[in-house]
């Protein structure tokens, strides 16, 4: 079995050099099949870059998460497909981490998260992403599905802006095991830094009840701007 790491990527200059290159060194070169950059029409170096760290570049010709990794998943060649963020590194090992799981029997699943910050809040939210439940699942856990499971599950849903990685799990987790591997992704606190620890966690949950509540994406997305301050917003 081979692996199909996507990256979802705009404006990611920072981040996604030292990413490809922690991805290589970290993985076991015999599983991990390719690197994929599926990025959303980005004007900074985030192509460049990657380009030069020898990632395979798709110009993608919807900009959003989930329709960026659709596109991304529609195009990769390996067996298991490995959607992960720009500024998220997996555990050592990953790749033999995510093919023993499959062999186990789940097509899908994740790691914990961990962040770069030493904060009691943040390492209290980071505890309990060891438990199998929405309502402590983060898109920063990164996740792992077989291809035939994603193909199976018609992928991500593209009308979401947000969540979309919570709304697939769920239906993955009505026809498949998932599992929550017992690592760690290392997550960049920066954007705790630049928003308030406490302002983004209220931030996020307030996304979470709206969507539990039905609300439009469309809403979701101006409360998320009235809230946050990003560069990715401009």
């Amino acid at each position: 079995m081979k692996i199909s790491v996507i990256i979802p990527t705009f404006q990611e200059g920072e981040d996604i050099g030292r990413l490809i290159k922690y991805l290589k060194r970290q993985s076991n070169p015999s599983l991990l099949h390719e690197i994929i950059v599926a990025d959303g029409n980005s004007n900074d170096e985030t192509v460049p870059i990657a380009r030069h760290q020898g990632a395979r570049i798709l110009n993608c010709p919807v900009r959003g998460r989930a329709a960026q990794m659709n596109f991304a998943a529609a195009r990769a060649s390996g067996d298991i497909l490995y959607f992960i963020h720009a500024n998220t590194f997996p555990p050592k090992g990953f790749c033999d981490d995510i093919i023993f799981a499959v062999k186990d029997g789940y097509s899908a699943g994740c790691f914990r998260l961990q962040v770069d910050y030493n904060h009691w809040f943040l390492k209290l939210n980071c505890w309990f992403t060891r438990f199998n439940s929405d309502y402590v699942k983060f898109g920063d856990q990164s996740l792992f599905v077989t291809k035939e499971e994603f193909t199976n599950c018609i992928g991500f849903d593209e009308k979401l802006y947000f969540l979309e990685d919570l709304e697939l799990i769920k239906r993955i987790k009505s026809n498949a095991k998932f599992k929550i591997v017992s690592k760690y992704v290392l997550v960049s606190g920066k954007k705790y830094l630049e928003n308030g620890i406490y302002k983004l966690q209220i931030t996020f949950f307030l996304l979470f009840i709206m969507y539990k509540l039905k609300y439009s994406q469309d809403k979701m997305l101006m409360a998320y701007k009235r809230m946050i301050h990003s560069r990715k917003n401009d």
